[in-house]
């Protein structure tokens, strides 16, 4: 029998009909690629390399650079350098765009809705118990204000139904004269109240302290003041001079002594209020004192004065 002189590669005949399968050409050790195949040009390759890996863009995998045009590969990239490489140009899709977009929005509302809710007042480091005494104390100035409104129309009320209202009227102006003479200093005064003493042995407590105590103390419901041995009245004014200070041009020294008639349970805690005058002359490095005292009595008195030009426009 004859036998055909073209076997198949592993040694057995082809089968009948089939055509002898072409030679396969020799393939490189461990790869697909034909031994005799081209360099593949440097376009080929990024679009090879980009479909394994996406490394294409920027740069190899071991840190080189990609491959030149003649084939050769690029100086080795730093790590500072691939770092900017993957960050810039950046690559951002519509969707994150929109994303960022929308975050700076909402990150810029929430500022400005802090920035428009925070408070600046000194109250907001404040204890709980200042924060109560605080507030005690604005409802009892409120109350003051509520019990002064009734006063008034009390008074109203008994000049409009009195029967003899000239008699009537006369006692409340009496009463009006007397009330009149406390707060301009042209009679001494007697009542509950407070006494205050500031030692000021480095001299560093001038007048504009002085003046903010006394506003205060009117501010919570003092009704006659006297400092040392000037009376406060409503044209007061305090000065400094050399090695000391004045208040209506008359000279007072350290300690001084207020003694101040009002309410004490209004008049000692808006002294001691957060940042208020005892916290501030303490600063000063001065000693303050302040004491309750059911009977102060304010006995420096003011001369009344007639004014020159001003007359009472009532007919």
């Amino acid at each position: 029998m004859g036998t055909d002189e073209n076997p198949g590669r592993d040694g057995t005949a082809p089968e009948p009909g089939r055509p002898p399968e072409e030679p396969r050409a020799a393939r490189s050790a461990g790869t697909d690629r034909p031994a005799d195949r081209r360099p593949m040009p440097p376009e080929n390759r990024a679009a090879e390399r980009k479909a394994d890996g996406g490394h294409a863009a920027d740069g190899a995998p071991d840190g080189t650079e990609p491959a030149t045009e003649s084939g050769a590969p690029g100086p080795a990239m730093t790590g500072r350098q691939r770092l900017a490489a993957g960050l810039w140009p950046p690559r951002l899709t519509r969707a994150q765009l929109i994303v960022a977009l929308l975050l700076f929005i909402l990150g810029l509302g929430l500022a400005i809705q802090v920035r428009s809710t925070s408070d600046s007042s000194a109250l907001r480091g404040a204890r709980q118990e200042d924060l109560v005494r605080i507030l005690d104390e604005l409802d009892n100035r409120s109350q003051r204000l509520t019990d002064e409104q009734r006063r008034l129309e009390g008074q109203k009320t008994e000049l409009e139904n009195s029967s003899d209202q000239a008699e009537e009227a006369r006692k409340q102006t009496v009463e009006k004269e007397q009330q009149l003479g406390v707060l301009a200093g042209t009679v001494a005064a007697q009542g509950p109240g407070i006494n205050l003493t500031i030692n000021d042995p480095t001299h560093s407590v001038e007048a504009d302290k002085l003046l903010d105590t006394i506003q205060e103390l009117r501010a919570a419901g003092a009704e006659a003041i006297q400092i040392n041995d000037v009376r406060i009245v409503a044209g007061s004014y305090v000065s400094d001079v050399r090695g000391g200070v004045e208040v209506d041009g008359k000279r007072v020294t350290q300690p001084y002594r207020f003694k101040v008639i009002g309410k004490p349970e209004d008049l000692e805690p808006a002294l001691n209020i957060p940042g208020g005058v005892v916290q501030t002359l303490e600063k000063e490095q001065a000693t303050v004192s302040v004491s309750r005292d059911e009977k102060i009595i304010v006995d420096a008195l003011r001369e009344a004065k007639r004014p020159d030009y001003a007359r009472s426009s009532s007919r």
